[in-house]
């Protein structure tokens, strides 16, 4: 333990740490992400509670603020708000503590950007809380909300650009600044993850630019096919953006957060191009029920999909070949004993571990999902909210929890001591039970047929519904139990930001192996790379766009339903 300890106080003696430090300036714009990212976590954590207990029969949410309401305002603030912050804070920490400190120009770039996303996340917010906006965060047409609902939308989007253009400007500069060198791995995630988390925003902004005059009432009908498509462009690759991020610290900060070192500097940069080549097609699946589409495009896009399960396995290999390789290192015999060298009780190591062994679970269910026959039997059920719990819940936000540990005492220049460590291990194993409980019912009640998106209903006593009852208070077990961990978290970062004691804390980044080969100067060519992505998702999108836009289906008038 006393290990542990010195390892949360000492910074490390490599060259990078020594050489390069976060900027102060750049370490107050990326505290100011976490803790809008974690105030999210709380308020949308809290709402999560009422949805459960609600869902359990066991609390009727008032008519002020109803269950439609809580659900909206709950996947806002935790599939955009608590996500993008949180993302946006990490990287542009990591593009300052790799590249020699932000450029002021791409400091004010995250300024603006951190301005638009709260603004736009209280105009968006406040509308639901008002009742002009029970949309639901897939806000699907033809229900319609308050035009300022989408207006502020587009204000988070705005801020998502302003942030993703910064981070291009400054890795520019660096390349500019040093010819013929490799982006530090970090960066090169952080272009990659920006790179994906654009391209994912232009067909949604779209979509919702249609939406503003439909909802005002400058126009008379939308296409309805239209914004659905346009949409899960960008919702599938929103979670694989999250994804994307969480990969990020296990290639680059998990190995060093064990004592060990880089697979493959190689394989960890090819990962991250196919990520970005792959991904935004996925969201066909999605769509896999919808009228509108033939089967062989269907078809065609189940492949599409399955695709993205390829970097997924080259992660996979990387991080257990990491583990091994570093076990040994440390005196670890036989056929498992390096599984007993690793630092479990280091939080900073025991979050993303979880996180990496849940998406084996989460991925299969991706999976199921893609498969034309197995999604018709989860489809709009709450299988399918609790593989998204699995996703989101675990291998993003536990990974999340872990960079946090360590990235907000590095900020704030603290240090988080073993006795809190102790206390962020607990708030793990809570997490865990907790997600254990809920998504466990949610997908087991989801193969019986329970619906997803509703509030509690006996179906005129239906005898089938009575018997998902013990499944929906599981739920409501397993969201009170992480209700506590998220107050466990928020109170531990805050705790990290200003009352822990002061000290350096390093900004792990895991080195190569010394007998590494080098890296090949072609996974520089993020042109090529782009090149390749808009190929594949002309393959992808350009056919049913044309056909959906062209064939148009009669459009529909705005309905509000609450």
């Amino acid at each position: 333990m006393e290990a542990v300890k010195k390892s949360f106080i000492h910074t490390s003696k490599t060259k990078v740490n020594e050489m390069i430090a976060t900027n102060p300036q750049d370490a107050k714009l990326s505290l100011s992400f976490l803790a809008v990212s974690f105030i999210a976590l709380l308020v949308g954590g809290i709402l999560g509670l009422f949805q459960g207990l609600e869902r359990a029969g066991l609390l009727s949410m008032p008519s002020w603020f109803d269950y439609y309401q809580t659900l909206t305002v709950h996947g806002i603030l935790l599939v955009l708000v608590f996500t993008g912050t949180f993302l946006i804070g990490y990287l542009y920490a990591g593009l300052s503590h790799t590249l020699g400190g932000l450029l002021p120009k791409v400091r004010k770039m995250g300024w603006t950007a951190f301005m638009l996303m709260v603004a736009g996340t209280a105009l968006t917010a406040s509308q639901v809380i008002i009742g002009e906006a029970s949309v639901l965060y897939t806000f699907y047409p033809p229900m319609a909300a308050s035009p300022w609902f989408y207006i502020g939308l587009v204000l988070i989007v705005l801020g998502i650009w302003s942030a993703a253009i910064g981070a291009f400007i400054n890795v520019a500069n660096w390349k500019k600044r040093h010819r013929g060198q490799h982006v530090p791995l970090f960066s090169f995630f952080a272009t990659g993850i920006f790179i994906l988390l654009f391209t994912a925003t232009i067909g949604v902004t779209y979509e919702v630019l249609t939406l503003i005059p439909w909802a005002f009432g400058w126009t008379e009908t939308v296409n309805v096919l239209l914004s659905r498509t346009l949409f899960w462009s960008f919702g599938h690759t929103l979670v694989n953006v999250w994804y994307f991020t969480a990969v990020s610290a296990w290639y680059v900060v998990v190995p060093k957060v064990i004592g060990g070192r880089q697979f493959s500097d190689t394989l960890a940069r090819v990962v991250a191009v196919l990520i970005v080549i792959l991904n935004v097609p996925g969201g066909f699946h999605h769509q896999i029920i919808d009228p509108g589409f033939t089967e062989g495009l269907k078809y065609m896009h189940v492949f599409m999909s399955l695709s993205i399960a390829f970097p997924s396995l080259m992660t996979a290999f990387a991080m257990f070949a990491t583990f091994e390789r570093t076990g040994r290192k440390k005196g670890g015999k036989g056929l498992l004993g390096w599984f007993k060298k690793l630092p479990w009780k280091d939080a900073r190591f025991l979050a993303p571990f979880l996180a990496m062994v849940t998406f084996i679970p989460a991925g299969a269910g991706g999976i199921a999902q893609t498969n034309f026959q197995l999604n018709q039997v989860v489809h709009n059920t709450l299988w399918v909210t609790g593989h998204f719990h699995l996703t989101v819940g675990v291998s993003v936000a536990l990974t999340f929890f872990g960079v946090a540990y360590w990235l907000v005492p590095h900020l704030s220049k603290r240090v988080m001591t073993s006795r809190m460590n102790k206390f962020a291990i607990w708030q793990i194993i809570l997490w865990m039970v907790g997600i254990t409980f809920l998504s466990g019912a949610m997908h087991t009640v989801g193969l019986f047929g329970a619906p997803r998106r509703t509030s509690f209903s006996s179906y005129f006593e239906s005898a089938v519904a009575a018997g998902w009852d013990p499944y929906l208070i599981l739920i409501g077990i397993g969201a009170t139990i992480l209700l506590i961990s998220v107050f466990m978290i928020v109170y531990l970062v805050f705790h990290l930001m200003f009352k822990a004691p002061k000290g350096e804390t390093e900004f792990p980044i895991a080195e190569v192996e010394d007998d590494a080969s080098p890296t090949p100067k072609w996974t520089e060519r993020w042109s090529l790379w782009i090149v390749l992505m808009i190929a594949v998702i002309s393959m992808g999108y350009v056919i049913p766009l044309v056909d959906l836009i062209m064939n148009a289906p009669p459009g529909s008038p705005p309905f509000k339903t609450w």
